[in-house]
């Protein structure tokens, strides 16, 4: 049990928009949260002080029952909520709680990451953050099990959880593949998982470092365990399936079975638009010009141009929405979440996508973006800055390849795509709340 738990006042320090909670209809708390954890390699003891933010609707008939919770994205030097961030329409939308939590010792003291930043909490507030205390990533997995249970027992104040889900994306979602493998069959503390964006490789155990290559642990691929406890979705983009910084996700591929569902999606990277530019403004209610914008192909990342645009396609993020959709459904009622094809892979050592006459991946999960495309969208790309292979590329069709896909111009497309659309939306890989908003992103998006 996590004892004692102490709201902090004042305003989290944790990037959720540029917007206030209260535009989505939401509350945001944080609670400094201290206990006893275990390394789960050692069976040491160590004491610790995190933080966690708890989101909740303001308007507490709106809760659904469920909370996501999300283990917090460090890559980057900084608590990241990933899921959250690509996400958080259908999460408000539907009225989830959400609770971030800080279990990784670079969110809170600092350490090594992929752009060599700190920007951990001690670093951006030491005044507000100096009484955290975290004692290693080995001691992570139990922390985010103790936070799971107390989520249960009180964190959210007169709202009783029906189902708590934990997520978590990328470096968070290695962390995550171990602790479905290693820590859930002990703990028994969530309802489900969603395993966004994994490589081959998951996390050591021990709580050593992720991006030391000399560690086996950290670069040998590991599939999902055969025996889940509970419903476990992983959604894989092009990027993650092929790798190229780890093992690719190709290597560590199971089958679909009761408890387990894999969405790879074509056309998309780890990381692409929505992630840099349009999930900071994407309100539900933020004009359409606004969002068009930011869709547009763009060759600059982080104060970095490029010799190529990265990915711009939408679909990576109504995917996710629908993941999250179907993996509470499954959970709540039982129904499972649908189930997708693979990416086709070649057969050669690494393997290459397997691409169709437009370029475009075949398989997996399919969306309208990919069906009829303007552009070749990937999960792949030249290297040109630290993080730039994360974020793919895209290359918007020529006018003579648009004039052979649609010789009708934009009203033979937008019927294309409202067909492809509507099998997406009849399959369970996009939400049908979202269809009004991608035919009119779709119409403003077909190139002039």
């Amino acid at each position: 049990m996590i004892t004692p738990v102490l709201p902090v006042s004042g305003k989290p320090n944790l990037l959720l928009g540029a917007y206030e909670a209260d535009t989505l209809g939401y509350r945001a708390e944080e609670f400094f949260v201290s206990g006893t954890a275990s390394s789960y390699a050692t069976e040491d003891r160590a004491d610790y002080t995190t933080r966690v933010v708890v989101l909740t609707p303001t308007d507490d008939a709106a809760f659904n029952g469920t909370v996501i919770v999300e283990w917090l994205n460090v890559s980057g030097g900084i608590d990241a909520p990933a899921v959250w961030f690509m996400a958080h329409r259908e999460i408000a939308r539907e009225g989830y709680a959400y609770v971030a939590v800080s279990a990784q010792l670079v969110g809170v003291e600092g350490g090594v990451s992929l752009v060599g930043a700190d920007m951990s909490l001690k670093a951006l507030d030491p005044e507000r953050y100096s009484g955290l205390v975290h004692p290693g990533d080995a001691f992570a997995y139990d922390i985010f099990s103790q936070v799971g249970s107390f989520v249960r027992n009180g964190l959210l104040g007169t709202l009783e959880p029906k189902a708590v889900l934990a997520v978590g994306e990328s470096q968070s979602a290695a962390y995550l593949t171990t602790y479905v493998n290693d820590v859930d069959p002990v703990a028994g503390v969530y309802d489900g998982f969603l395993v966004h964006s994994r490589f081959g490789p998951a996390a050591p155990l021990d709580g050593s470092s992720v991006f030391d290559a000399a560690n086996s642990d950290a670069v040998q691929p590991v599939p999902f365990r055969p025996d889940l406890r509970v419903p476990t979705m992983t959604v894989i983009t092009e990027t993650d399936l092929i790798g190229g910084w780890r093992t690719g996700y190709h290597s560590a591929r199971r089958p679909d079975d009761e408890l387990f569902r894999a969405w790879e999606i074509p056309g998309t990277a780890h990381a692409d638009n929505y992630t840099i530019r349009v999930g900071f403004i994407d309100t539900g209610s933020a004009p359409m010009a606004d969002i068009v914008a930011a869709y547009a192909p763009t060759n600059e990342l982080m104060g970095t141009r490029l010799s190529y645009c990265i990915n711009f396609a939408p679909q990576h993020h109504y995917v996710l929405q629908a993941a999250i959709a179907g993996l509470n459904t499954w959970i709540r009622t039982g129904q499972p979440a649908p189930t997708g094809q693979p990416i086709a892979v070649t057969d050669e050592d690494p393997p290459r996508l397997g691409l169709d006459v437009n370029g475009i991946a075949r398989g997996g999960v399919r969306t309208p973006w990919v069906d009829v495309p303007i552009a070749k969208t990937s999960g792949t790309a030249p290297d040109g800055s630290p993080m730039s292979f994360l974020f793919g590329s895209g290359k918007l069709f020529d006018p003579a390849a648009l004039r052979r896909l649609y010789p009708g111009g934009l009203e033979e497309y937008t019927d294309h795509f409202t067909r492809a659309l509507d099998r997406a939306i009849e399959s369970g890989f996009v939400l049908s709340a979202d269809r009004s908003e991608i035919l009119e992103l779709a119409a403003a998006t077909y190139p002039a």
